[in-house]
């Protein structure tokens, strides 16, 4: 049960990244709530050329993994795993190559770890 708690949170967090993002691309004028100044911005992140893979944005990865967690939680520990790699390079990428902090971003990389060390 724990587990689906952790998912239905972070696919709200990557709903709302989407939305950003969809946002950015449609130019919508609305700053988002963690756009606090150029150090701490979570649409610097999501609107980087690391925001997407493949011309699809990261936030849609996240929203399909959420999904299939939530459908198949019996796979939470191997879901769990990759969420964990795949944070950990995110974070990488945002922390020390752009210099930002993104509090979405940080939000969802929580999740990940939290969702892992319950599927152990």
């Amino acid at each position: 049960m724990i587990i689906e708690i952790f998912a239905i949170i972070g696919l709200c967090l990557s709903l709302y990244a989407y939305s950003i993002t969809w946002k950015y691309d449609h130019k919508k004028k609305s700053k988002p709530f963690c756009d606090i100044n150029s150090k701490v911005s979570c649409s610097k992140s999501f609107n980087s050329k690391y925001g997407k893979k493949f011309g699809i944005p990261n936030s849609l990865f996240g929203i399909l993994f959420y999904l299939t967690l939530l459908f198949l939680p019996q796979y939470s520990l191997y879901l769990g795993v990759i969420a964990v790699l795949t944070s950990v390079y995110l974070g990488y990428i945002s922390y020390v190559i752009q210099k930002n902090l993104c509090i979405i971003c940080s939000a969802t990389y929580l999740v990940n770890i939290l969702i892992l060390i319950f599927s152990i």
